[in-house]
């Protein structure tokens, strides 16, 4: 039985704020830097979900952080785990191969601190905590196996500094391969112009269901629109709760949607039509309700040897996209906005401005000490 649906928050701003705090903006979206310099200190943040490996080593720099090395593989850590309740033997040991390139990475760029952290796919599987125990004896990674609630908390830290600063509400969504984090943010005066993005929290949801999770039930190869329709039915179902607490979101003024997930991201390159995929013109990317309208759209015309060769979605995620665009589309009709803003920037993030936070690393005025 869940221990977290639709949960109204007003009282449990505390809460957010006491698992961490994370005040500085997130980091400015350029690439990954040339090898740091020797007085700077290297952090890391993984983020092992039920489809993705990623890790991000950063280390600090005015009001924020300079990313100097990242990585990022699908694995389908939580392939098959809807009909069987356990992780794969062949699931287990793609993961575990990428999480020792992980640690190659951090040993090489001499990394001081670092929080490893696994979230929905662990969290359900029967063996999840075999497999953490394996992880660190083989690889030697700590990994944390994180509630639903600091997962949402985690992804507004990450983001919430592309919401719009005049919009007095906003609906803040994760995607992930086994679940999808909804958070409503109350944009009052007082609270948006706090350096704390959790103290604007009004309501949020962990959903059971993720790319991965929606795609094995309904398969992601050939899917017509009625069975989209099908999924995002199901989608919006789950959301029934969760739309009550924060029906009201969409009324404020300037109200509009912030996306973080390799679903929004890669709607947002096809939209761009980028011949490879660019962070910097992703990241922070305003569309139009009409032109998610579209992308959505043209990929459900796109047979799967179409989505496998295109160069920013590609043969590990053409079977999953249209599973992630349907949980977008049901919270696009739950939520109606003329806007959604795109983030390529999530719980890695929110990971390491946490630690950069509880170190001190920044001077008075945001300066790096």
């Amino acid at each position: 039985m869940r221990d977290e649906t639709a949960v109204s928050v007003p009282a449990r701003a505390a809460e957010y704020a006491e698992t961490a705090r994370a005040t500085a903006p997130p980091p400015d979206p350029a690439g990954v830097d040339p090898p740091r310099r020797p007085d700077r200190r290297a952090y890391a943040a993984l983020d092992l979900g039920t489809n993705n490996c990623r890790l991000l080593i950063a280390e600090p720099a005015p009001y924020g952080f300079r990313v100097i090395d990242a990585f990022s593989r699908i694995v389908r850590l939580g392939e098959g785990l809807g009909t069987t309740d356990r992780l794969s033997d062949d699931a287990v040991e793609r993961t575990v191969d990428a999480l020792a390139v992980c640690l190659g990475k951090m040993r090489s760029r001499g990394v001081v601190r670092s929080k490893s952290i696994a979230t929905e796919a662990c969290r359900l599987a029967v063996n999840g905590a075999a497999f953490v125990d394996r992880v660190h004896r083989e690889v030697g990674l700590d990994l944390e196996v994180v509630d639903r609630r600091t997962e949402a908390y985690l992804a507004v830290t990450g983001c919430a500094a592309l919401a719009d600063r005049h919009a007095e509400s906003v609906v803040i969504f994760d995607i992930g391969g086994g679940s999808t984090e909804i958070i409503w943010l109350d944009g009052s005066a007082a609270l948006a112009r706090s350096a704390d993005p959790t103290l604007r929290i009004r309501a949020w949801d962990s959903l059971p269901v993720g790319v991965v999770t929606l795609a094995e039930r309904y398969g992601g190869a050939d899917v017509t629109r009625p069975v989209f329709e099908g999924m995002v039915e199901e989608v919006a179902d789950r959301l029934t709760k969760f739309a009550l607490i924060a029906g009201a979101a969409a009324h404020a003024p300037n109200f509009h949607l912030l996306g973080t997930s390799g679903t929004v991201t890669t709607l947002a390159a096809t939209h761009l039509r980028l011949p490879r995929y660019d962070r910097r013109r992703i990241d922070g990317l305003w569309m139009r309700d009409r032109e998610v309208t579209d992308a959505i759209d043209g990929l459900l015309s796109t047979r799967l040897s179409d989505r496998a060769q295109n160069p920013c979605i590609g043969r590990d995620r053409a079977d999953l996209v249209l599973a992630g665009c349907a949980i977008l589309e049901a919270i696009r009709r739950a939520f109606p906005s003329e806007r959604l803003r795109i983030a390529d920037r999530g719980l890695r993030e929110g990971l390491l401005m946490n630690m950069m936070r509880e170190d001190g690393v920044w001077r008075r005025g945001g300066r790096p000490s």
